[in-house]
């Protein structure tokens, strides 16, 4: 495979998975909004740290406010991680590997482009937002329904995956990190009705409400959510379910190419990593340095399956 194909399938799905981890962080800011009590504009200074945009954001605004954070959070195109940006540089790099796709992955990517350029092309009302939400989820979930039911599992089926899960990787990790260290505004609120409340959003933002109450019976502890999102392989969302795919459709690449790179040899060690440790033994280390290193060990991995399978030749 070209690289530049290789390249296109991997960023394709990793700005699709960016897409709906967006549209998530926005539905579970309006959960916060809409029942805590008190709830202020500030409260979306949480939302646009967890995305990892607000320096972006301060550079265009002078103040937060929750209309123009969802503005920027969907539509924005000076945005580069808004949604509408997103689905245009995934159906960008859709239509450049078009014919390593299927017909039914390539209309679900364009029907998705059109129908989001359609509703977003005008600033939402407050009322409308709860179904561009959901829109946005679906039409993500169907692009990638579309393509597990129609490809190949060869080495086209294993980069998209892996671009998937190394963004998931990504978004997970950067959630739990922001809401442990900044969205809490003091020491005194942890175990608060405002702590639990924060907590409750985080999980909602990666999908994991329902399965953490089945797996923990009882109220949110901080521990118990950052096993649940780090190490609890069940949990797709969770840092330990991504690496086990990563490795897997790395492994898989690896046998096709007849060849491993360093790239194979940092997933094996993420993944071990992972693996190895336990919630006690990451509280003890701290929280941040491990969800920092594992940030910048998962950048590194990115860096390496583009520079070992040539994604820019």
């Amino acid at each position: 495979m070209l690289g530049r194909t290789a390249n296109g399938l991997f960023w394709m799905f990793r700005y699709i998975e960016r897409a709906e981890n967006i549209a998530r962080l926005v539905d579970a800011g309006l959960r916060v909004s809409l029942t805590r009590t008190g709830a202020t504009d500030d409260d979306w200074t949480g939302v646009l740290q967890s995305a990892d945009v607000l320096d972006i954001y301060q550079q265009s605004n002078d103040k937060v406010t929750a209309a123009d954070a969802v503005n920027f959070l969907l539509r924005d195109k000076a945005n580069a991680s808004s949604v509408m940006s997103c689905i245009e540089a995934a159906r960008n790099n859709a239509r450049m590997v078009r014919t390593a796709l299927t017909r039914e992955t390539w209309e679900a990517t364009n029907e998705c482009w059109i129908e989001l350029t359609q509703i977003l092309a005008r600033r939402l009302k407050s009322a409308d937002l709860p179904e561009v939400i959901d829109t946005i989820k679906r039409r993500a979930g169907l692009i990638r329904g579309a393509f597990h039911g129609s490809m190949l599992r060869n080495e086209i089926y294993n980069f998209a995956r892996i671009g998937t899960f190394i963004e998931r990787a990504d978004n997970t990790s950067r959630i739990l990190d922001v809401k442990y260290y900044v969205l809490l505004p003091s020491v005194t609120q942890v175990g608060s009705s405002l702590d639990n409340i924060q907590w409750e959003s985080i999980l909602r933002s990666v999908s994991a409400h329902r399965s953490y109450r089945w797996i923990y019976d009882g109220d949110y502890v901080a521990s118990n959510i950052a096993e649940f999102l780090i190490l609890k392989g069940e949990m797709p969302r969770s840092l330990a379910y991504c690496y086990e795919k990563i490795v897997s459709n790395l492994g898989y690449i690896g046998k096709d190419y007849g060849e491993r790179l360093a790239a194979h040899e940092t997933a094996d060690s993420i993944r071990s990593t992972l693996l190895s440790t336990s919630i006690a033994r990451i509280m003890d280390q701290g929280l941040h340095e491990f969800l920092d290193n594992f940030i910048h060990r998962n950048n590194q991995l990115g860096n390496e399956i583009s520079e070992g399978y040539r994604f820019y030749r």
